[in-house]
């Protein structure tokens, strides 16, 4: 089996030198590709050439699907430049699709301790192992074709994974949840109570499953770069 790690990224000067070290940690063969938005704060030259950058339309699905169509695994895992995989992550997808499984994530912690982040994190998780919904921090890894099958990441200004997760969870598609954990950044909930992030995020869902235009949902996103 071959693996593609796609990255999107843009402006991640911050969190960029992370990332390549947790990559230089990871165990086996993995094709990572960049999917660059347009990035102007020196987060390509922080990359070099350890990496291929794509140059795609800023938009984290437009470039995770333009990254797809270039990458040459057969399974394709999607992750966020904030987040931390763990070193064994290519060994547990392989061994997750060796036994069946097509479409799944990891389970998350984050790197943030402030007021009911634990709350946050049992929710993460326990909506991805009950409720079969993954999201982009949680490392979604899915066989090429089936992701084809399905469309690819929605042309959405945000959401698209959670449509992901809606569509396979339509078709009727298992979500394999795996043992590892993703360390993902908590600068979301930083600056206020994170209750509030919380709460405002899962408003925003509600939004988005009741019809609300996307690009009126995607305004009171709030951009933590």
């Amino acid at each position: 089996m071959k693996l593609s790690l796609i990255i999107p990224i843009y402006n991640e000067r911050s969190t960029i030198d992370a990332c390549l070290d947790n990559l230089d940690r990871l165990e086996g063969e993995v094709e990572v590709l960049f999917a660059d938005g347009g990035s102007t704060d020196g987060t390509r030259e922080r990359i070099g050439d350890r990496y291929p950058v794509l140059s795609c339309p800023k938009g984290r699905a437009d470039q995770m699907n333009a990254a797809a169509r270039a990458a040459g695994g057969e399974v394709l895992w999607f992750a966020h430049c904030d987040c931390l995989l763990p070193p064994d992550g290519p060994a547990q997808i392989g061994r997750a699709v060796a036994g069946g499984a097509r479409f799944g994530c990891f389970h998350i912690a984050f790197d943030y301790r402030g007021p009911f982040m634990g709350c946050n994190t049992y929710f993460s998780n326990r909506r991805a192992r009950r409720g079969r919904i993954a999201f982009g921090d949680q490392g979604i890894f899915v066989e090429r074709a089936l992701f084809w099958e399905v469309g690819g990441f929605p042309p959405l200004p945000i959401m698209e994974d959670y449509e992901l997760s809606r569509r396979m969870k339509r078709r009727g598609e298992p979500l394999a949840v795996l043992p590892g954990t993703i360390l993902t950044s908590g600068r979301r909930y930083r600056g206020e109570f994170p209750l509030w992030t919380m709460a405002r995020m899962f408003y925003l869902r509600c939004l988005y499953r009741a019809g609300v235009d996307i690009d009126t949902i995607a305004r009171k996103y709030r951009d933590i770069r």
